[in-house]
Protein backbone atom coordinates (compact mmCIF):
# COMPACT_ATOMS: atom_id res chain seq x y z
CA UNK A 1 0.00 0.00 0.00
CA UNK A 2 3.38 2.72 0.69
CA UNK A 3 4.64 1.75 -2.68
CA UNK A 4 1.32 2.85 -4.35
CA UNK A 5 0.67 5.63 -2.25
CA UNK A 6 4.14 6.50 -3.59
CA UNK A 7 3.57 6.50 -6.96
CA UNK A 8 0.68 8.17 -6.76
CA UNK A 9 1.92 11.17 -5.27
CA UNK A 10 4.63 10.90 -7.47
CA UNK A 11 2.06 10.89 -10.61
CA UNK A 12 0.39 13.86 -8.89
CA UNK A 13 3.43 15.79 -8.53
CA UNK A 14 4.91 15.08 -11.98
CA UNK A 15 1.29 16.52 -13.26
CA UNK A 16 1.37 19.65 -11.29
CA UNK A 17 4.44 20.17 -12.61
CA UNK A 18 3.30 19.81 -16.07
CA UNK A 19 0.02 21.74 -15.86
CA UNK A 20 2.20 25.01 -14.38
CA UNK A 21 4.52 25.08 -17.41
CA UNK A 22 1.64 25.15 -19.45
CA UNK A 23 0.07 28.81 -19.19
CA UNK A 24 -2.99 29.60 -21.80
CA UNK A 25 -4.67 32.85 -21.60
CA UNK A 26 -7.50 33.89 -23.15
CA UNK A 27 -7.48 37.49 -24.04
CA UNK A 28 -10.71 39.45 -24.41
CA UNK A 29 -9.16 42.15 -27.02
CA UNK A 30 -9.85 45.79 -26.42
CA UNK A 31 -7.67 49.13 -27.36
CA UNK A 32 -6.61 49.68 -24.02
CA UNK A 33 -4.70 46.62 -24.34
CA UNK A 34 -2.77 46.84 -27.23
CA UNK A 35 -0.18 50.00 -28.59
CA UNK A 36 -0.27 50.94 -31.80
CA UNK A 37 2.08 51.56 -34.51
CA UNK A 38 1.68 52.76 -37.61
CA UNK A 39 -2.00 52.08 -37.67
CA UNK A 40 -5.40 53.05 -35.95
CA UNK A 41 -7.46 50.57 -33.07
CA UNK A 42 -10.77 50.65 -32.65
CA UNK A 43 -13.37 48.18 -31.17
CA UNK A 44 -16.17 46.89 -33.38
CA UNK A 45 -18.69 44.41 -33.52
CA UNK A 46 -18.20 42.75 -37.19
CA UNK A 47 -19.69 39.48 -38.26
CA UNK A 48 -21.04 38.50 -35.06
CA UNK A 49 -18.24 38.86 -32.66
CA UNK A 50 -16.87 41.69 -31.06
CA UNK A 51 -13.64 42.39 -32.22
CA UNK A 52 -10.43 44.25 -32.68
CA UNK A 53 -10.56 46.48 -35.63
CA UNK A 54 -7.00 47.73 -37.80
CA UNK A 55 -6.31 50.15 -40.12
CA UNK A 56 -3.82 52.08 -41.93
CA UNK A 57 -4.76 55.89 -41.78
CA UNK A 58 -1.39 56.57 -44.19
CA UNK A 59 1.01 54.99 -46.56
CA UNK A 60 3.91 53.29 -43.61
CA UNK A 61 7.74 53.64 -43.93
CA UNK A 62 8.16 50.38 -43.30
CA UNK A 63 6.03 46.66 -42.38
CA UNK A 64 5.91 47.57 -38.88
CA UNK A 65 2.17 48.40 -39.10
CA UNK A 66 0.55 46.22 -35.87
CA UNK A 67 -0.68 46.79 -32.37
CA UNK A 68 1.44 45.08 -29.65
CA UNK A 69 0.01 43.38 -26.63
CA UNK A 70 0.75 44.92 -23.56
CA UNK A 71 2.48 42.74 -20.57
CA UNK A 72 3.28 39.90 -23.13
CA UNK A 73 6.00 38.11 -22.78
CA UNK A 74 6.50 34.77 -25.29
CA UNK A 75 8.86 32.52 -26.12
CA UNK A 76 7.26 28.99 -27.05
CA UNK A 77 3.85 27.95 -26.92
CA UNK A 78 0.69 28.36 -29.46
CA UNK A 79 -1.20 31.61 -30.13
CA UNK A 80 -4.63 30.78 -31.47
CA UNK A 81 -6.63 33.71 -32.84
CA UNK A 82 -9.94 34.17 -35.73
CA UNK A 83 -8.84 37.15 -37.75
CA UNK A 84 -10.31 38.99 -40.91
CA UNK A 85 -8.71 40.50 -44.10
CA UNK A 86 -9.93 42.74 -47.01
CA UNK A 87 -9.04 45.11 -49.00
CA UNK A 88 -9.88 48.90 -48.05
CA UNK A 89 -12.27 50.50 -50.40
CA UNK A 90 -10.14 52.87 -52.59
CA UNK A 91 -7.09 50.26 -52.09
CA UNK A 92 -4.86 49.87 -54.94
CA UNK A 93 -4.44 46.93 -57.45
CA UNK A 94 -2.40 44.62 -55.65
CA UNK A 95 -3.93 44.64 -52.34
CA UNK A 96 -4.59 40.97 -50.56
CA UNK A 97 -6.29 41.90 -47.26
CA UNK A 98 -3.27 41.06 -45.52
CA UNK A 99 -3.88 40.35 -41.88
CA UNK A 100 -1.64 38.34 -39.88
CA UNK A 101 -0.35 37.44 -36.00
CA UNK A 102 3.15 38.23 -35.18
CA UNK A 103 5.19 36.48 -32.15
CA UNK A 104 8.20 37.27 -29.88
CA UNK A 105 7.79 40.72 -30.73
CA UNK A 106 10.15 43.47 -29.24
CA UNK A 107 9.36 46.14 -27.24
CA UNK A 108 10.20 48.32 -29.78
CA UNK A 109 9.54 46.42 -32.71
CA UNK A 110 13.17 46.15 -33.63
CA UNK A 111 12.57 42.30 -33.97
CA UNK A 112 9.67 40.02 -34.60
CA UNK A 113 8.58 36.67 -36.15
CA UNK A 114 4.99 37.28 -38.92
CA UNK A 115 2.77 34.79 -40.37
CA UNK A 116 0.35 36.32 -42.46
CA UNK A 117 -2.38 35.89 -44.93
CA UNK A 118 -3.39 36.89 -48.38
CA UNK A 119 -7.40 35.86 -48.12
CA UNK A 120 -8.31 37.34 -51.98
CA UNK A 121 -5.52 34.25 -53.43
CA UNK A 122 -7.24 32.34 -51.47
CA UNK A 123 -9.98 31.47 -54.27
CA UNK A 124 -8.10 33.21 -57.22
CA UNK A 125 -8.54 31.54 -60.58
CA UNK A 126 -4.42 32.37 -60.70
CA UNK A 127 -2.58 29.28 -59.45
CA UNK A 128 0.30 31.21 -58.43
CA UNK A 129 -1.76 33.83 -56.45
CA UNK A 130 -3.37 31.08 -54.68
CA UNK A 131 0.32 29.43 -53.95
CA UNK A 132 0.92 32.90 -52.26
CA UNK A 133 -1.94 32.61 -49.42
CA UNK A 134 -0.15 32.58 -46.53
CA UNK A 135 3.36 34.17 -46.09
CA UNK A 136 6.00 34.20 -43.11
CA UNK A 137 8.15 36.59 -42.84
CA UNK A 138 10.82 38.27 -40.26
CA UNK A 139 11.95 41.35 -38.92
CA UNK A 140 14.65 42.89 -40.02
CA UNK A 141 16.46 41.85 -42.78
CA UNK A 142 13.45 39.23 -44.25
CA UNK A 143 10.59 40.60 -46.04
CA UNK A 144 8.06 38.93 -48.83
CA UNK A 145 10.57 39.58 -51.46
CA UNK A 146 13.81 38.90 -50.52
CA UNK A 147 12.35 35.39 -49.08
CA UNK A 148 10.32 34.69 -52.63
CA UNK A 149 13.21 35.63 -54.56
CA UNK A 150 16.16 33.67 -52.47
CA UNK A 151 13.85 30.65 -51.67
CA UNK A 152 10.73 30.63 -53.55
CA UNK A 153 7.79 28.36 -52.47
CA UNK A 154 9.88 28.06 -49.23
CA UNK A 155 8.04 30.66 -46.81
CA UNK A 156 4.48 30.60 -48.63
CA UNK A 157 1.83 28.44 -49.15
CA UNK A 158 -1.62 27.32 -50.30
CA UNK A 159 -4.44 27.61 -47.78
CA UNK A 160 -8.67 28.24 -48.65
CA UNK A 161 -9.49 30.96 -47.02
CA UNK A 162 -12.03 34.49 -48.30
CA UNK A 163 -11.67 37.88 -47.76
CA UNK A 164 -13.80 39.78 -45.35
CA UNK A 165 -14.71 36.08 -43.58
CA UNK A 166 -13.35 34.99 -40.24
CA UNK A 167 -10.46 32.46 -40.82
CA UNK A 168 -9.39 30.88 -38.09
CA UNK A 169 -5.35 30.66 -37.46
CA UNK A 170 -3.16 29.02 -35.34
CA UNK A 171 0.46 28.92 -34.55
CA UNK A 172 2.45 26.67 -32.71
CA UNK A 173 6.12 27.91 -31.64
CA UNK A 174 9.05 25.73 -30.72
CA UNK A 175 12.44 27.14 -30.60
CA UNK A 176 13.51 27.57 -34.25
CA UNK A 177 10.48 26.06 -35.48
CA UNK A 178 6.85 27.62 -36.36
CA UNK A 179 3.92 26.00 -37.32
CA UNK A 180 0.45 27.68 -38.95
CA UNK A 181 -2.53 26.14 -39.09
CA UNK A 182 -5.70 27.27 -40.86
CA UNK A 183 -9.20 27.01 -39.77
CA UNK A 184 -8.98 23.92 -37.75
CA UNK A 185 -7.17 21.86 -39.97
CA UNK A 186 -4.55 18.74 -38.40
CA UNK A 187 -2.27 19.49 -40.62
CA UNK A 188 -0.10 22.88 -40.85
CA UNK A 189 -0.94 25.31 -44.21
CA UNK A 190 3.18 26.41 -43.70
CA UNK A 191 5.84 25.13 -42.21
CA UNK A 192 9.49 27.14 -40.84
CA UNK A 193 12.19 25.20 -39.57
CA UNK A 194 14.48 28.33 -39.26
CA UNK A 195 13.36 31.40 -37.98
CA UNK A 196 15.10 34.34 -39.21
CA UNK A 197 15.46 36.20 -35.56
CA UNK A 198 16.76 32.79 -34.17
CA UNK A 199 15.54 30.53 -31.03
CA UNK A 200 16.45 32.71 -28.19
CA UNK A 201 14.14 35.81 -29.34
CA UNK A 202 10.98 36.63 -27.10
CA UNK A 203 8.53 39.42 -26.69
CA UNK A 204 4.95 39.91 -27.25
CA UNK A 205 2.27 39.16 -29.53
CA UNK A 206 1.22 41.60 -32.11
CA UNK A 207 -1.79 41.92 -34.63
CA UNK A 208 -0.86 43.14 -38.11
CA UNK A 209 -2.15 44.40 -41.37
CA UNK A 210 -0.29 44.95 -44.33
CA UNK A 211 -0.71 48.29 -46.96
CA UNK A 212 -4.70 48.53 -48.30
CA UNK A 213 -5.92 46.41 -45.63
CA UNK A 214 -8.98 46.66 -43.02
CA UNK A 215 -8.08 43.91 -40.90
CA UNK A 216 -10.22 42.38 -37.47
CA UNK A 217 -9.33 40.06 -34.58
CA UNK A 218 -10.84 38.80 -32.07
CA UNK A 219 -10.73 35.00 -30.19
CA UNK A 220 -7.39 35.69 -29.02
CA UNK A 221 -5.67 32.85 -26.61
CA UNK A 222 -1.98 32.80 -25.82
CA UNK A 223 -0.40 29.52 -24.61
CA UNK A 224 2.61 29.75 -23.10
CA UNK A 225 5.12 26.53 -22.91
CA UNK A 226 7.88 28.19 -20.92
Amino acid sequence: MKKITTTALGLSFALSCLLTSVRAQDIALKPALLTPFQVTVAAADYKGKSAIALEMPKMATNEKTLAVLKGMDFHNGTIEATISGQPQANAGEGARGFVGIAFRVAADTSKMELFYIRPTNGRANDQVRRNHSTQYVSMPGFPWEKLRKETPEKYEAYADMVPAEWTKVKIEVKDETAKLYINGASQPALIVNDLKQGKDLRGSVGLWIGPGSLGHFTDLKVTKLD
